[in-house]
């Protein structure tokens, strides 16, 4: 079996190559040239996911591919433990409680200590669209992108003029790992990515030698740290901000991003949010499944497994392609069809599932459904551009926009639907 996430269908609609791929018989199959086990499958997805003693998570942010030597003298200088996506037992456990004692990770908690920033950051940049009547805008630099990032940087007390060399660095990160830069790019990347364990491990000594915890969430770390290397080591509480710069911005942009889209690319869709936004949740739900932020994970086998009659070897690495699970037929009635009212909608696998399941997935979906509702609310004409056509960046696991261009119409034409594309007059 063939994949090639880089290159081809797979960039502009990786939907035919899960089809294609769930339709052969088995639903395991090694992909040579990749060097990964590709898992398709539902219940093996899930089962690969939960099962920690089988798949383990050690080589989660190792490179698909083979390295060039000087990228790789500078990526053995990270010295970032293990902590969240990259840990196993017995770390991960000890992680995972601080996480959950320090992160809001309710809709409850989530709501009452995060939205106000949300709401507030989803306002200002409602506004600068807003501001801008008739115009053109790509969503994905402008709002889908920026917005996760900005309340990532308020939560942690990040400075805001720094956003663009943490935005430059997490999207350096995830094409180093999961992409396939050349090997000049590899150099360029990796020496970002050094620079931004050292700007994480300056974030944390920072409010270690001022003494004083504030509000922020890496104040909240220390305290719960309270100098205890048992607890968590500083190097630890180092990694897991270096973590969640990357993983609390990206998927979310992620989800942001197809949400417009599938919103935008079916006026039916858009107008249904405008008026009546209580189908909001239900509508990221199944974008969740339909259209998944990481629609692919990795994993390492500890030990031999054999899944629907195929043997995966010990130390095989497997590609999760969760984007195929979530179209299985064995769960999910008419699969290929976006439907948020369909009852399956929920059995997902794109917050993952099990002791890695996503910590910010509560929070997620808040910024989901504020940032839709205003902007229906604000912008109840916003369409796509008729030009525009869907692509994405070359990765393994992020499912990322190259762009999301939009006119910005404040006001829905007479009667109230959407033009598509196909009717509107030529310019």
């Amino acid at each position: 079996m063939r994949l090639n996430p880089f290159a081809g269908a797979y960039l502009a609609d990786p939907a035919q190559v899960w089809r294609r791929i769930l339709d052969t018989p088995g639903g395991v199959h090694h992909d040579p040239e990749l060097g990964l086990w590709l898992i398709t499958r539902h219940a093996d997805v899930r089962r690969a996911l939960g099962d920690a003693e089988t798949f383990g998570n050690a080589l989660t942010l190792a490179p698909v591919y083979q390295v060039c030597p000087e990228a790789m003298d500078i990526i053995v200088r990270i010295d970032a433990p293990p902590t969240t996506a990259a840990a196993d037992p017995p770390v991960h456990p000890r992680i995972r409680r601080a996480l959950r004692a320090t992160f809001a990770n309710t809709a409850d908690r989530v709501e009452q200590r995060y939205g106000p920033i949300v709401r507030r950051r989803v306002d200002e940049l409602v506004s600068r669209l807003a501001a801008r009547p008739g115009g053109r805008a790509d969503l994905v630099p402008e709002f889908t992108a920026e917005l996760p990032l900005l309340v990532l940087l308020d939560l942690l007390g990040v400075p805001e003029e720094d956003i663009g060399r943490v935005r430059a660095w997490a999207d350096g990160q995830i094409a180093l790992i999961w992409g396939c830069p050349e090997p000049a790019e590899q150099v360029r990347l990796a020496q970002g990515l050094l620079e931004f364990w050292h700007y994480c491990q300056d974030l944390v000594r920072a409010r270690l030698d001022s003494g004083r915890c504030g509000e922020d969430y890496v104040s909240q770390v220390l305290t719960y740290r309270d100098g205890d290397d048992e607890v968590l080591t500083v190097a630890e509480v180092s990694s897991i901000m270096f973590n969640l710069l990357v993983a609390g911005h990206e998927t979310t942009a992620g989800l942001l991003a197809h949400a417009l889209d599938q919103a935008l690319s079916n006026p039916d869709r858009w107008r249904a949010i405008v008026e009546e936004p209580r189908r909001i949740p239900a509508f990221l739900t199944e974008t969740l499944r339909y259209a998944p932020a990481i629609d692919g994970w990795l994993r390492v086998t500890n030990r031999p497994v054999t899944l629907n009659g195929v043997t995966i070897p010990a130390g095989a690495r497997c590609l999760l392609l969760i984007g195929a699970a979530n179209r299985d037929p064995a769960v999910f009635t008419v699969a290929d069809r976006f439907d948020p009212h369909r009852p399956d909608r929920r059995d997902h696998l794109s917050f993952g599932h099990g002791p890695h399941f996503c910590i910010g997935a509560a929070l997620a979906r808040l910024e989901g459904e504020i940032a839709l509702a205003r902007l229906g609310a604000t912008l109840p004409g916003l369409r796509l551009t008729p030009d525009h056509r869907r692509s994405y960046k070359p990765n393994v696991a992020f499912r990322a926009h190259r762009e999301l261009p939009v006119i910005l119409d404040p006001a829905l034409p007479a009667g109230g639907r959407p033009v598509p594309a196909a009717e509107r007059p030529a310019a």
